[in-house]
């Protein structure tokens, strides 16, 4: 499917919009390395197509077909890459924020930085400060020594073609300033999470720490029996619809 571009920074971000008549608009935060042509972002889609609901999807700097490199990316940059499609996408005036591992962080953050574009908040396999809480805990000695000396470490995947991504110390480094769990995030619309019980890349109990750190007062946490980290099978597919469908 043909995508759009916009530039941020003299990188250019690659998005997809679907614009519809409703008066509220969903738009998908994709998770760390992964791309807007995701199981997730195309089942939202048409769900939004069937529903004659207005979606946006979109690539991060680095990721799918959008400029930059993978490398130069962190939370911030990210961050601002999600901010510049909110605000290129200038209708409907209200958008329905979905967040995916990673993503659910940037749109957490994304839903404090533009509260007066928000209208719900939809969080899967919540993967807050992720570089803090998971990533750092998991590297041994030896790994920490090359991140600060080299810069960079090559992790393997279990996703995909299995080929290893790089974990920068830049990441690491300026993600940090982004850290919201502990800290209290007051959003005034219906917040709705979605986690796996059986989720081995991030435990649910990440997904526990947000919902006691939004002091939204329509505030869920759904978990889901023997759920893994993608919740992409067509029952997770259909919660995440209902879900979804709660706010139409």
């Amino acid at each position: 499917m043909t995508h759009q571009t916009l530039s941020n920074k003299g990188i250019n971000i690659a998005y997809h919009h679907r614009p519809a008549i409703g008066t509220t608009g969903v738009i998908f935060c994709g998770g760390f390395n992964s791309s807007m042509n995701g199981q997730k972002a195309l089942a939202l889609e048409a769900v939004c197509a069937k529903e004659n609901i207005p979606y946006t999807r979109f690539d991060y700097s680095g990721h799918g077909v959008s400029g930059g490199a993978f490398t130069d990316g962190s939370i911030d940059a990210w961050l601002s890459d999600t901010l510049c499609v909110i605000d290129h996408i200038k209708t409907p005036a209200k958008q329905i924020f979905i967040g995916s591992s990673m993503g659910a962080w940037i749109a957490v953050l994304a839903a404090i930085q533009r509260k007066e574009r928000l209208a719900g908040l939809i969080t899967i396999a919540a993967a807050p400060d992720f570089t803090e809480r998971l990533m750092k805990k998991r590297f041994n000695q030896q790994q920490l020594n090359e991140l600060k000396q080299q810069g960079q470490i090559l992790m393997p995947s279990k996703y995909d073609d299995g080929s290893p991504y790089p974990i920068t110390n830049k990441l690491i480094e300026e993600s940090r300033q982004h850290c919201v769990l502990g800290a209290s995030v007051e959003l005034n619309v219906p917040v709705r999470m979605l986690h796996g019980t059986n989720d081995t890349d991030v435990p649910y109990a990440l997904s526990i720490e947000l919902l006691n750190t939004l002091t939204a007062t329509d505030t869920q946490l759904t978990l889901i029996k023997d759920g893994d980290h993608r919740l992409s099978e067509p029952a997770h597919l259909e919660v995440l619809e209902r879900t979804l469908m709660q706010y139409f």
